[in-house]
């Protein structure tokens, strides 16, 4: 019988040893990135992304958890704005601050703490084509190895692709709205 648990106990750890050594392959750094076009030129569309609190607006992390906590720095738009929120499993815990506002990119860096301690970037594009606007939500980031694990069982772009989708539908929805 303890032969047999050793034997089980040897194949557990070669398999988790594979799974870590598979993972280690895996890139560096991720990316997941969607556009749509807006039917409303880039100054009308800029504001609603510079400024964090119209975010609940047209944001679908913002529906996630309607009961979070929010809080605002003392700028809320522009460079040098922050927000912080506290919430659920759905949207966890972390804040943001604009990098960078110009009329066609918004860079927003991202500090998450929960469920899992994370550092990436958020770039949000507007270039013009014709009479319409084509908006690039982009994320990027590390991927240290307990990301490169989890990605063995959970495709990422597909998990934020599908919320940047709704994003980007709602934020198109508000800006030509107007």
């Amino acid at each position: 019988m303890l032969k047999i648990l050793g034997y089980v106990v040897l194949v557990i750890l070669v398999v988790i040893a594979g799974v870590l050594v598979y993972a280690s392959t895996k890139p560096d750094s991720f990316r997941v990135e969607r556009s749509v076009s807006v039917n409303a030129p880039a100054d009308r569309i800029q504001p609603l992304i510079a400024d964090l609190r119209r975010w609940a607006e047209w944001s679908p992390y913002e529906k996630k958890d309607p009961g979070m906590k929010r809080s605002f720095g003392s700028i809320t738009a522009g460079k040098g704005a922050t927000y912080a929120w506290d919430g659920d499993k759905n949207v966890g815990q972390g804040s943001m601050e604009i990098l960078e506002a110009a009329p066609a990119k918004v860079v927003i860096k991202l500090d998450f703490q929960k469920p899992f301690e994370a550092h990436n970037t958020a770039e949000f594009t507007l270039k013009p084509k014709g009479d319409a606007t084509e908006v690039t939500w982009a994320i990027h980031g590390p991927s240290p190895l307990i990301t490169k694990v989890v990605s063995l069982f959970m495709n990422m772009d597909t998990m934020i692709g599908k919320d940047f989708e709704a994003g980007l539908a709602d934020l198109k929805a508000l800006a030509e709205k107007r």
